[in-house]
């Protein structure tokens, strides 16, 4: 947080509780982190406006949504040049199947996470999308068998 104060337990608290269940209204989070409502109200305003709060969503079920399948996919690429990066960096963030991308530090270059209904329409994804953009060299596809833990 740089030079704001640290967070301390109850400012812990509030986001534990707020990160399992959104949702709670402020008279449910104030008595579970043990405050009053105005102070505990107080305190999430500030979590919000420092930028440790930066926003609320629903979690989707992926199989009740159709996309029952999650690849998680490693990019090599074979360029080094910045515009080619940034194209195919462009191109791949803006497909709807794609829930995570990430640049790595060595090999491979990207990470993806890809949900998809089914092996079918991944390997759509793949042949249709992936594969033919300027830079890519290799694509690594890992089906995910089972999710063990996952916090987002």
């Amino acid at each position: 947080m740089g030079n704001e104060r640290e967070l301390d337990q109850i400012d812990r608290d509030i986001l534990f509780h707020l990160q399992q269940d959104g949702r709670l209204t402020n008279v449910e989070l104030a008595r579970r982190v043990g405050l009053t409502p105005p102070p505990c109200l107080r305190r999430v305003k500030r979590l919000e406006e420092s930028g440790i709060i930066t926003g609320y969503r629903a979690r989707i079920n992926p199989e009740a949504a159709g996309r029952g399948l999650e690849v998680i996919v490693s990019i090599e690429v074979s360029v080094s040049d910045l515009k080619t990066l940034e194209g195919l960096e462009t191109t791949i963030a803006a497909y709807e199947e794609v829930v995570e991308f990430r640049r790595l530090f060595g090999t491979p270059d990207y990470h993806l996470r890809v949900l998809v209904a089914d092996y079918a329409a991944y390997e759509a994804f793949q042949t249709g999308k992936i594969i033919g953009i300027p830079g890519v060299a290799r694509v690594i596809s890992q089906p995910t068998m089972k999710k063990i833990k996952v916090t987002d």
